[in-house]
């Protein structure tokens, strides 16, 4: 059995808030003498404290693994790329890379802005241990993944930053890595250039030697690319797994996933959110295709005049499913004062069964900024039910909604009406 590609042993990286420092001598100097001088002249330097952005992280990773890094801003996912790729050093513990490590963490990342797009490529691949003959080798195919064939010889410093990115991940996927580590950086590239990129890691992916770390916080392509993922919590590992295993276990609210947020208040709580069925029983596995009521209970000791209540419900990808409005369920902007219950009717639930969340907010007619808003305040997943007259049950790849319900069949002689029960 080969050893793993990478090992991760008790890696922990400190930063010190608060902080100019540097890492040079230099640096260091003229930070220490700036604060010597403020003390002398009477005034106070600046407060420090520490901030560990990761903590006793320990995992190891196999030869040929495409793994998702999931988790919330400021979870270390950055951090820990950064360490990776050798761009700065862990405060503690070890990390041990088995080949040659190609990194796209932020725009222009390894480019000389004086260089041409060419000379860029040949620096990169020299960079990475490459001979000029194995650039030469791939150099057209660069270019023409990259699309920036016209601005090849032009300095890259007059490169918009889509070009920066095109050319960059174009130079990362193809000098061959042994890993390749890859960031949100793609977000900044049009949407062709995206399905593209995830095109050629997929294709990176299914050669089956090479090694791609990705972090994106879209769990769709999670679950298109890796076939495992870690999870990241306050820089501790809290989750490694499968793929579909980390996913779920974010998304339902374990450790380490967007727990819930409240924004503003302002004399305004939500007390209470549920899903209850027709028999007025409290849920949070309702059926598809069955009847249910979401009910929010409010408590206002601060009245807010002309509100207006919303509940967003959203996919396990956070994809806005719909937004459930007081306004315009027909009820007029109002005054919420005290003690308030609001009930959205939910007849013949037509989510397809899978995991939801609701967002709840509260807004002031013709004003931007919610008194409240509060992320993640309901989890449920619905359960799949059989579709009248037939054997099979509804599930996703009918889609996330079912639009029709009811259904006109013309034959001669006859018409059949099928309507919904």
């Amino acid at each position: 059995m080969r050893p793993p590609i990478i090992e991760i042993s008790n890696l922990s990286k400190r930063y010190r808030l608060g902080m100019i420092g540097g890492n040079t001598l230099r640096e260091r100097l003229e930070h220490f003498w700036e604060q010597r001088v403020r003390r002398g002249a009477g005034s106070h330097a600046p407060s420090t404290r520490d901030f560990w952005a990761l903590r006793d992280l320990s995992c190891t990773i196999a030869r040929g693994e495409v793994v998702g890094l999931i988790g919330r801003n400021g979870a270390g996912k950055s951090t820990l790329l950064k360490i990776l790729s050798r761009i700065t050093e862990p405060t503690r513990g070890e990390v041990r890379l088995r080949g040659r490590v190609s990194s796209l963490l932020e725009v222009g990342t390894g480019f000389h802005p004086e260089l041409s797009g060419r000379e860029n490529i040949y620096l990169n691949g020299t960079i990475l241990g490459m001979k000029r003959a194995e650039i030469t080798r791939r150099f057209d195919e660069i270019v023409e993944f990259a699309e920036i064939g016209e601005f090849l010889d032009t300095p890259v410093k007059r490169y918009s930053s889509g070009m920066y990115v095109r050319l960059a991940f174009a130079v990362a996927a193809h000098l061959e890595p042994d890993i390749l580590i890859v960031d949100e950086v793609l977000a900044v590239g049009d949407q062709k250039f995206q399905e593209k990129c995830i095109g050629k890691m997929h294709d990176i992916s299914t050669a089956g030697d090479r090694t791609v770390i990705f972090v994106s916080h879209h769990m769709g392509n999670i679950r298109r690319l890796c076939t495992s993922a870690l999870l990241l919590h306050k820089g501790r590992l809290v989750r490694q797994g499968g793929t579909e295993e980390v996913i779920r276990y974010y998304l339902e609210g374990g450790r380490g996933s967007d727990q819930t947020v409240t924004v503003g208040g302002n004399g305004v709580e939500l007390r209470r959110i549920h899903l209850t069925d027709s028999a007025g029983d409290g849920t949070t596995s309702p059926v598809f295709n069955q009847d249910y009521t979401l009910e929010l209970q409010f408590d206002a000791s601060t009245p807010v005049r002309n509100a207006t209540v919303f509940a967003e419900i959203e996919d396990a990808m956070g994809v806005l499913i719909s937004q459930l409005g007081t306004t315009e369920e027909g009820v007029h902007p109002f005054l919420l004062q005290g003690s308030v219950t609001i009930r959205f009717r939910l007849d013949g639930l037509p989510l397809a069964p899978g995991l939801y969340r609701t967002r709840v907010s509260i807004y002031r007619w013709f004003e931007n900024e919610p008194v409240l808003e509060v992320q993640n305040a309901l989890a449920f997943e619905v359960q799949p039910a059989p579709i009248a007259g037939a054997l099979a049950s509804y599930d996703r790849a009918y889609g996330l909604v079912r639009l029709a319900r009811g259904v006109t069949v013309e034959q001669s002689p006859g018409v059949v009406s099928v309507t919904k029960a």
